[in-house]
């Protein structure tokens, strides 16, 4: 098969097609999304070589499980041990001797074939075309937000970022009507997100220490100095961004103020598909640009000038 692979740069290569094991699918790709995160992996987070990708949808070819053959489905990305306390909870997210595809000894879906557990396939609905349920990774990590954060009509949110992620998050918090502006600098997807019916600003100056609940999803360092500089005492901040390298940040400021920090990642797979087969959230202003399969490098390149999501098709 064709991988898009990564040691020290990135590559097409010829790989065996991977063979499933018990309680396993091997599973075609269809649609591929390219991420921030794997932008920052061939910076260097993580350390991760190997095949690159998580967001997908693909349709299984082979599983013991016969009724999973020739459906479409998407994947949780984590793959845990299945019998630690965490995975024994739900949270394989949080097993300590997880896999992540793409990201942790586990081969990615920039591939033309990936093996998954079956436990870890999600359905898709006939309803919701391949461009639309590729998003449901980023979407579910949107609607982690309000697992993690008790959210009132009376919170008052801010989100730092324009990207990809960030308009996800806009639009889960939209669905909430509680007031949310969202903070970016990149005129084209600020309009995006005005469209969407948000109200925006491309300077945090006129907002310090007014928001009770801020959202960084920039994906940049600054976008955490920001996001604290909008922070009423006592107030929450959720961060997103995954990114290489360290923050130099001034701790007693969240001390004095009694700052809550809180990490988000992965989320519930199952409500972001709820919500797609709604059509409440709109995918299409967020597509960039699809690209051939064959022509990922170059998909690459344009993901890194700035661009919102861009797809690899496989058909």
């Amino acid at each position: 098969m064709k991988a898009l692979v990564f040691d020290e740069k990135i590559f097409i290569a010829d790989l065996p097609k991977p063979a499933r094991k018990e309680n396993e699918s091997l599973i075609k790709i269809l649609v591929a999304g390219i991420c921030n995160t794997d932008l920052e992996i061939i910076k260097g987070y993580m350390g991760y070589k190997g095949v690159l990708g998580h967001e997908f949808v693909g349709i299984v070819e082979d599983s013991g499980n016969h009724t999973l053959i020739n459906k479409r489905v998407v994947g949780e990305i984590n793959i845990g041990c299945g019998k630690c306390d965490f995975c024994l909870q739900g949270l394989s997210r949080h097993c300590q001797n997880r896999s992540v595809i793409g990201i942790l000894a586990k081969q990615g879906v920039f591939a033309q074939y990936i093996t998954l557990p079956d436990a870890n396939l999600c359905l898709v609905p006939d309803s919701i075309p391949d461009e639309h349920a590729v998003f449901v990774e980023p979407l579910a990590a949107a609607l982690e937000i309000l697992e993690q954060v008790k959210i009132i009509p009376a919170t008052s949110v801010a989100i730092i970022g324009d990207g990809k992620l960030a308009l996800l998050i806009l639009q889960v918090i939209q669905l909430l009507g509680v007031h949310c502006v969202l903070f970016g600098k990149h005129e084209d997807k600020l309009l995006i997100a005005q469209n969407l019916g948000a109200n925006t600003e491309s300077t945090t100056k006129k907002y310090k220490r007014v928001f009770d609940l801020v959202i960084e999803a920039s994906g940049k360092k600054e976008g955490l100095l920001k996001a604290l500089e909008l922070l009423k005492p006592r107030g929450q901040l959720v961060l997103k961004s995954t990114f290489h390298g360290k923050v130099n940040l001034n701790f007693a400021g969240l001390v004095v103020d009694e700052i809550t920090l809180i990490g988000s990642r992965c989320g519930p797979f199952a409500p972001a598909i709820r919500l797609l087969e709604k059509e409440l959230i709109r995918i299409d202003p967020l597509i960039a640009k699809v690209f051939p399969f064959d022509d990922a490098i170059a998909a690459f390149d344009y993901a890194q000038s700035g661009h919102l999501k861009v797809l690899l098709n496989y058909k």
